[in-house]
């Protein structure tokens, strides 16, 4: 009788099927990459597609695509799988799950990374002077698109072990982040993360978020004028390294703590093959603070630590710690109606 064949240690996530809302490029396509590292199936969804219709003006090179994403999490072991999806709109979110479910039978992991604002959010300014149309552009496309993901996503979750779904956000505490809108989006999908955490919680579905740090996105690397490959050179160009611009976190030494976006992809992995998972359910994490429980590290080996680097530079804030939690469990509603979920 011959013997089995050995499973690969890495693969830890072979068999799973995982849908990534906003896979194009950022933090989206970085856990998309480390779930394709895992060995998962990867739904890689969003706008940005090679046969989309409408045709945006970007420099060669600098259009990321879901069809490229995808083929990089095929490439690095897993199955990319690529659907050009607006998230905004339920038809298309409900016939995207239909497809999923016709093909798998189900999904084990789902992460919300729809965003798409970056362009759009006014920093700096009061939120009475901003474009309003820009603002509530921003909840629609960052809060409302992962409550309707979620809302079709789910139901291919129940009954198949343990699923997970991940909201991506920005700071792993309650502070103010600078612009109304943005400060809403960032706040209520923690909030999401939460309060679906509670209603699944008798479902074996674990709910979380997770923030980044200073993430090394495409856009970042743009901004800077450096690449993946020689991201450091930036810290050598500038004379005033630790000054920031009037209106964003661009100091030249806070980018030497960057971090690239598998890190919070490696995250996600990490996460979702922890057996005691569920006892962080509800809650919001850090990669630096996962990077250090976990053992895994960025890209080039390293473990970039954004909250220590920012509490000595800047000043100590207050995350989201047990005390902070401890006013969340149990509500009044849980405890009149404890059979509701």
């Amino acid at each position: 009788m011959g013997k089995a064949p050995k499973k690969d240690p890495t693969k830890v996530l072979q068999g799973k099927i995982a849908l990534v809302a906003g896979a194009t490029r950022g933090a989206g396509r970085g856990i998309a990459i480390a779930l394709g590292e895992a060995g998962a199936t990867v739904y890689c969804t969003g706008r940005s597609s090679r046969n989309s219709a409408v045709k945006r003006s970007v420099a060669p090179g600098q259009r990321e695509t879901i069809e490229e994403t995808a083929e990089l999490v095929t490439a690095a072991g897993g199955q990319g799988i690529a659907v050009r999806v607006d998230h905004t709109e339920p038809a298309e979110v409900k016939r995207l799950c239909a497809g999923i479910k016709r093909r798998h039978k189900g999904l084990d992991i789902l992460v919300n990374d729809v965003w798409g604002g970056d362009a759009i959010t006014e920093w700096g300014k009061p939120f009475w002077t901003v474009n309003l149309e820009n603002g509530l552009g921003m909840l629609k496309q960052a809060i409302h698109s992962h409550i309707i993901t979620s809302h079709y996503a789910v139901p291919l979750m129940l009954g198949r072990g343990r699923g997970m779904i991940f909201e991506i956000t920005d700071g792993d505490a309650f502070y103010y982040r600078g612009n109304l809108f943005y400060d809403l989006v960032k706040i209520s999908v923690i909030r999401l993360a939460f309060a679906m955490a509670r209603e699944l919680r008798k479902r074996n579905i674990v709910s979380v978020a997770l923030t980044p740090g200073f993430l090394r996105s495409e856009r970042v690397l743009e901004h800077f004028g450096v690449s993946e490959a020689n991201w450091k050179d930036a810290g050598k160009k500038s004379k005033n390294k630790e000054r920031n611009s009037g209106d964003q976190n661009d100091a030249p030494a806070d980018f030497m703590v960057s971090e690239s976006p598998r890190y919070i992809g490696r995250s996600v992995v990490a996460l979702a093959a922890d057996p005691k998972v569920t006892e962080k359910s509800g809650r919001v994490f850090s990669s630096w603070v996962l990077a250090r429980e976990y053992g895994f590290t960025d890209l080039d080996g390293t473990r970039p630590d954004w909250g220590k680097y920012a509490r000595k530079k800047y000043g100590k804030y207050k995350i989201c710690d047990e005390r902070f939690y401890s006013y969340w469990v149990p509500g009044l509603v849980e405890l009149i109606f404890p059979d509701w979920f």
